[in-house]
């Protein structure tokens, strides 16, 4: 268990719920991830962790365009209020119950079309972080889910989410539900690292170890100038992706569906869906559905 940050006394009695209301979700220890992720020469320059906000993601953007965050910039937050996934949907789990996280990276020396691996990356980086860390096989849903098995079923654990931050910025946020027990799930098809069998569910060795693994692939990325073939992520994610080979619908921005097989993974990140007709078309945006076999 997480020691108690000295700066946070336990409740008084009849003070009402507290951090430590729930001792199955203890806090995260700031001190502790400081020391262990922010050093010389590491990519993570500042790590802060937050009892609520809306959502890091806004936060880190606004702090970048202002000037006040540099690249490593780390934001964790016990809670969220207003936390957004793809197509601003609203996506909100209980304090504590997960990890809610937004890092500041400014690839420069990358072109900017190969920034849009960056999501891509990120769900590698926690996948691999999580074999690791949690023992727990995970797999990767284009472009953004992360799916877990339970009950024999695949359930979506985590999602992230890429935004822009000025014009040497990209914020990338992950939120991963760690602890949600199977009467707290938002909807059917959710799921969690503890439901999904995890042999650890301490949120800091978890944090410690998908950012470490973060900074390995970005920097692996990075050094290649982004190449997603030299960097070997291009593999890495193919391998790792539930979505190909698989019969889906894809929901395309303007609202237009393109049902066929995801086929391969194109240089720039992009779904190649081969349609019936055998035609094939990278889809670059999207809901991808996955069907059952025709």
């Amino acid at each position: 268990m997480t020691p108690r940050d000295r700066s946070e006394p336990p409740s008084s009695p009849g003070s009402g719920p507290g951090r430590w209301s729930d001792l199955d979700r203890p806090p995260l220890n700031a001190a502790a991830l400081r020391r262990a992720l922010v050093r010389e020469e590491s990519l993570w320059t500042a790590l802060d962790v937050v009892p609520a906000t809306g959502s890091t993601n806004s936060d880190l953007v606004e702090a970048a365009r202002a000037g006040r965050a540099e690249e490593g910039t780390v934001l964790v937050a016990e809670e969220q209020s207003a936390a957004r996934g793809r197509l601003d949907r609203a996506w909100s789990a209980p304090a504590r119950s997960g990890l809610f996280f937004s890092v500041l990276l400014a690839p420069n020396d990358v072109p900017v079309p190969r920034w849009g691996w960056l999501p891509l990356l990120t769900g590698v980086a926690v996948a691999t972080g999580l074999a690791r860390t949690a023992g727990l096989d995970t797999a990767l849903k284009w472009p953004n889910d992360l799916l877990v098995t339970v009950g024999g079923e695949e359930r979506k654990a985590g999602g992230i989410l890429a935004e822009r931050a000025g014009t040497e910025g990209v914020v990338v946020g992950v939120g991963l539900n760690v602890t949600l027990r199977a009467d707290e799930l938002p909807v059917p098809t959710a799921g969690s690292l503890a439901l999904a069998g995890a042999a650890v569910t301490d949120r800091d060795p978890l944090l410690r170890g998908v950012l470490r693994s973060l900074e390995q692939w970005y920097t692996r990325w990075r050094v290649v100038g982004g190449d997603p073939e030299m960097s070997g992520l291009l593999e890495t994610y193919a391998a790792g992706c539930a979505t190909l080979g698989r019969r889906v619908r894809a929901m395309l921005p303007g609202g237009d569906d393109l049902v066929g097989e995801a086929t391969a993974l194109d240089a720039d990140g992009r779904l190649v869906i081969t349609a019936p007709d055998g035609t094939r078309h990278p889809v670059s945006a999207g809901d991808i559905v996955h069907l059952r076999p025709a």
